[in-house]
């Protein structure tokens, strides 16, 4: 049965379309008969009792600088949506936030994908926390005396914001290093919020590992290796994407983990996972999909839209 679909996320003739997964997302549900609506988040109305958004039907192909034709913007009810997916980057702030509010009004009825409830409690470096078995070391605070005790038992450290995204203020900071109490009055100085500290991986070096679940289950990874005097892997700042294959010790992080994604409603998730630790659980905006489809052939956008499809026929 065909549906009706509409993505919340960044201007869609703005993505890389080699690369962007909510584009392949978006893609495959055409390829599969469905109807695809785009709309940015400032465009999300509540007004007496019903959840809008001034969305725009598009038709899409995988051709550069003509990937999109657009119908015209119309102020729709999300309720008459079969499907709304919430895909638009952090930074996870207070606009993100009310983003997830507004559209817990309409799930499940209209399946929010990923549930909306979830994604507002569960934050990428928070749900880890449920797993230190899994885990590095990790503090979160944001008293300096605090950080600096856990920095004094593990030497070799990486602090980052706790709500940060895309590798923005990550510092690692070695046993030599003398900048942290310079780095925690910048960090104080420009937010509330506390900071992570984690303790240095040096696996990173060979790689960042990006496993892709889709309800639960790991359909396959990508590596995603820092450039040359670089501690982040992030593809967006020279991380070089590798192939790479599923470790035991992977199937495990991922059977841990993906029960309780599975039942919050996390349909699309990637992980990070360094050497045999897991570091981050990304439940926003996961990316990684093109780039393993080219490594392995696997279409995880095809395997979604299966979950998808199947929960909308569940009874």
């Amino acid at each position: 049965m065909a549906l009706r679909v509409a993505f919340q996320m960044d201007p869609i003739e703005s993505v890389d379309i080699s690369a962007d997964s909510s584009f392949r997302i978006a893609l495959e549900a055409q390829v599969r008969g469905h109807e695809v609506h785009v709309f940015t988040p400032d465009k999300l109305v509540f007004r007496e009792g019903r959840v809008l958004a001034g969305t725009r039907a598009v038709t899409l192909q995988p051709v550069l600088g003509a990937h999109v034709a657009f119908g015209p913007q119309g102020l729709r009810d999300l309720a008459t949506f079969d499907v709304v997916w919430l895909r638009q980057d952090p930074p996870f702030d207070m606009s993100y936030i009310t983003t997830t509010h507004l559209l817990d009004l309409i799930h499940p009825r209209t399946l929010v994908v990923n549930d909306p409830f979830w994604v507002r409690n569960y934050p990428e470096k928070l749900l880890v926390l449920q797993f230190p078995d899994l885990t590095p070391p990790t503090m979160i605070a944001r008293d300096l005396a605090a950080i600096r005790t856990f920095k004094a038992e593990h030497g070799d450290v990486i602090l980052k914001p706790l709500y940060g995204n895309g590798g923005a203020g990550v510092f690692r900071l070695d046993p030599n290093d003398r900048n942290l109490a310079s780095l925690h009055e910048l960090f104080t100085g420009i937010s509330r919020e506390p900071l992570i500290v984690q303790k240095y991986l040096p696996a990173v070096t060979k790689g960042d590992k990006r496993i892709i679940l889709v309800d639960g289950e790991p359909i396959g990874a990508i590596n995603r290796v820092p450039a040359e005097g670089e501690t982040r892997s992030n593809m967006h700042v020279g991380g070089r994407p590798e192939k790479i294959g599923l470790s035991a010790r992977d199937r495990e992080i991922c059977a841990a983990i993906g029960p309780i994604l599975r039942e919050k409603g996390q349909i699309f998730v990637g992980i990070d996972v360094i050497g045999d630790w897991l570091t981050e659980i990304n439940l926003t905006s996961p990316t990684g999909l093109q780039e393993l489809e080219r490594f392995d052939g696997t279409n995880g956008a095809a395997l979604i839209w299966q979950a998808i499809e199947a929960r909308r026929d569940a009874p």
